[in-house]
């Protein structure tokens, strides 16, 4: 069956969804927050054979992509993934690459998760790779693949990145990916083709500590649904960082331990 995300046949075309960004600490003080957001989902092969109109890419605009804010900043951010599937010995994804990440805002921006879904020329997953940026600055990567890939179902990785102060880099990472194709009369958007969900918990030592997720209804990217994100939101990286540091003032209140930042990872690529 042919999907939006995997069709084998065709040439997908560049998607911006509307959602939310979902946030919840269990202890040892809860704290718990939901925020509108938007964010793009981009077909980078299908993207490499022939430009959107609508998407400006590696230049400036109200709503922008570049290549370079992803892997090793180069300006073929495409070129880099390939290569590093290649180094780590993923083979056959060879068909579309979805990229779910925030552009760039009036030429700004700060992404704190990207997700790369890589899939076989059959329209299979063959890996997901789960790019985290923090604060300071600093850039790593999780890969994920094996036989019990599949979107629906559960991975885990090892959490090595520092991302918040409020956390250890320990523990565990649980991911589970959801697409799914519009059901026309249960959309809230008239004209979306399908919604997607990423979940990312984390686990320690004492059990479940964050549990995270960002979800929105996928509608195709044009010059009439860049205008209704950014007028919607015109300064959604800088409310990005910004909620960050608020949501980090409320932890410290509430008296939850600091954490000094680590050293980072000596592997760029946890797998």
């Amino acid at each position: 069956m042919n999907t939006w995300w995997s069709a084998p046949t065709g040439r997908p075309a560049p998607l911006i969804g509307f959602g939310e960004v979902r946030h919840t600490r269990l202890r040892p003080a809860r704290n718990h927050f939901v925020y509108p957001t938007y964010f793009l989902m981009l077909p980078m092969r299908a993207l490499r054979a022939a430009p959107h109109a609508a998407l400006a890419r590696n230049r400036f605009a109200l709503i922008s992509f570049a290549d370079r804010d992803h892997g090793d900043g180069r300006a073929d951010s495409l070129a880099w993934l390939d290569e590093l599937l290649q180094r780590e010995g993923i083979d056959g994804a060879t068909g579309e690459v979805w990229l779910h990440c925030y552009p760039r805002v009036l030429g700004h921006t700060f992404k704190p998760v990207s997700f790369w879904y890589c899939h076989r020329s059959d329209g299979t997953l063959r890996a997901v790779l789960v790019e985290v940026n923090n604060t300071f600055g600093e850039r790593h990567c999780y890969l994920l693949h094996g036989p019990q890939l599949a979107y629906g179902g559960e991975q885990r990785a090892t959490k090595v990145f520092h991302v918040s102060p409020f956390c250890e880099a320990s523990g565990e990472y649980l991911f589970r990916f959801m697409h799914s194709e519009a059901v026309p009369a249960s959309t809230a958007i008239e004209d979306s083709v399908g919604r997607t969900v990423a979940r990312i918990d984390h686990a320690d030592a004492h059990g479940a500590l964050l549990q995270t997720s960002v979800s929105g209804s996928l509608v195709p990217l044009s010059a009439r649904t860049l205008r209704r994100a950014f007028f919607g939101t015109p300064l959604m990286t800088l409310g990005v960082l910004a909620r960050i540091h608020w949501q980090a003032l409320k932890l410290a209140a509430k008296r939850v331990p600091f954490f000094r930042k680590p050293r980072p990872p000596a592997e760029f690529v946890t797998r």
